[in-house]
């Protein structure tokens, strides 16, 4: 009976982690077509993606019923706790990246229909390959229970954040020199700040994944500096 138990308990936890390595597949998918309608201004692909929006919702809440039936009717303790735990918080933090995805689709139309000059594309484009490289990675990372991974993967997070300043000051400059440009570099602006979220997300998953693992925190982080707030105040 015991054997049987046990044989139940991991099938239950081998669920979860599938539903959480759906998720993060989905999230990165919607990551990368979220971008690629951005800079192509494929309207029908950034549909796909605010479709995609429920089927990662319903992913989580099937992973969240899973995930509180096993504290219930387990009573898990120790690691087992901590993977189902982590496994809750990880999942929520892949539907933001779902919904953060979601909103960048959703300005595409209006980005689209503007004179956007085709230099900033670069810009993005450039910053969002480093968080769908960062969204891939780290449930992968988990899968692989490689915790030194998670380190590395955590701390790249300051190269996103340095992508999204010079992006942020490259549209600034955009604006101030043909007032034209305002409409379509706000919406760009919108788009980024949610790509340099989505990196954050994957910084949270990483120390969620890597406490899992190992039953401890990783070493405290720079202090988190966004300088587009300097220079918005210096304005």
């Amino acid at each position: 009976m015991g054997e049987h138990t046990v044989t139940s308990f991991d099938e239950e936890l081998n669920r979860i982690d599938q539903l959480l390595c759906e998720m993060g597949d989905l999230a990165g998918a919607m990551t990368q077509s979220a971008t690629k309608a951005l800079i192509t201004s494929d309207n029908a692909l950034a549909q796909r993606v605010i479709s995609d929006d429920a089927i990662m919702d319903a992913k989580q809440r099937e992973l969240d019923e899973r995930a509180i039936t096993l504290i219930a009717k387990r009573q898990p303790m120790a690691q087992d706790l901590r993977a189902v735990v982590g496994a809750i918080r990880m999942a929520g933090d892949l539907e933001r990246i779902g919904d953060l995805a979601k909103n960048v689709a959703k300005r595409v139309g209006a980005v689209g229909d503007s004179a956007t000059p085709r230099s900033l594309a670069h810009s993005i484009d450039a910053m969002a390959q480093l968080v769908i490289v960062q969204v891939k990675s780290v449930i992968d990372q988990y899968v692989a229970r490689k915790s030194e991974g998670l380190t590395t993967l955590r701390d790249e997070d300051e190269k996103i954040d340095i992508h999204y300043t010079s992006v942020f000051r490259e549209l600034l400059t955009y604006m101030m020199e043909d007032p034209r440009n305002i409409t379509a570099c706000t919406h760009l602006l919108f788009c980024a700040k949610n790509l340099e979220r989505i990196g954050d997300h994957v910084t949270n998953i990483a120390e969620n994944a890597y406490y899992v693992m190992t039953g401890e925190q990783l070493p405290v982080q720079r202090p988190k500096l966004d300088e587009t707030q300097m220079t918005v105040s210096a304005e």
